[in-house]
């Protein structure tokens, strides 16, 4: 298990836009197991929507990739040097809203991995309830 203090030596986010709390399973150049417990103390619940408080769906994708990054940092030798940039996105597709007291598994696996280039299927889920899926690609760079 990974947990915020090791997450934040790996990827360059910080709040309020650092939305992975915990990493529970990671396999090398495989797959990768996170967690996002959404609060009503999020600021972007404030305003999205007034009285009716929902995850906006580019925030559960950036989530999703960020847990995807993890995978990616933990296979470069010196992560601080690097950064994870989204190179594109296919089939996203949203089926359930993530609102206040939510707790966000995100499951990724790896589909390619070529040098600093990988591709990776995941979903969201809330509980046994898929809220998102999306295909990603990903790029390690320089700082």
């Amino acid at each position: 298990m990974i947990e915020a203090d090791a997450i934040m030596k790996k990827l360059p986010h910080r709040y309020p836009f650092l939305l992975v709390d915990r990493i529970l399973e990671l396999e090398p150049n495989k797959r990768v197991v996170g967690i996002k417990n959404c609060t009503i103390n999020e600021p972007f619940f404030q305003g999205h929507f007034p009285g009716h408080p929902i995850m906006p769906g580019v925030l559960i994708v950036e989530a999703m990739a960020q847990v995807g990054g993890m995978l990616l940092m933990g296979s470069v030798e010196h992560p601080e040097r690097h950064v994870v940039y989204i190179v594109s996105l296919d089939n996203v597709k949203f089926r359930r809203p993530v609102t206040p007291g939510d707790q966000v598994r995100f499951e990724l696996e790896v589909i390619r991995l070529r040098g600093t280039l990988c591709r990776m299927k995941g979903i969201a889920k809330v509980g046994d309830d898929i809220c998102a899926e999306a295909e990603m690609a990903a790029m390690l760079r320089d700082r």
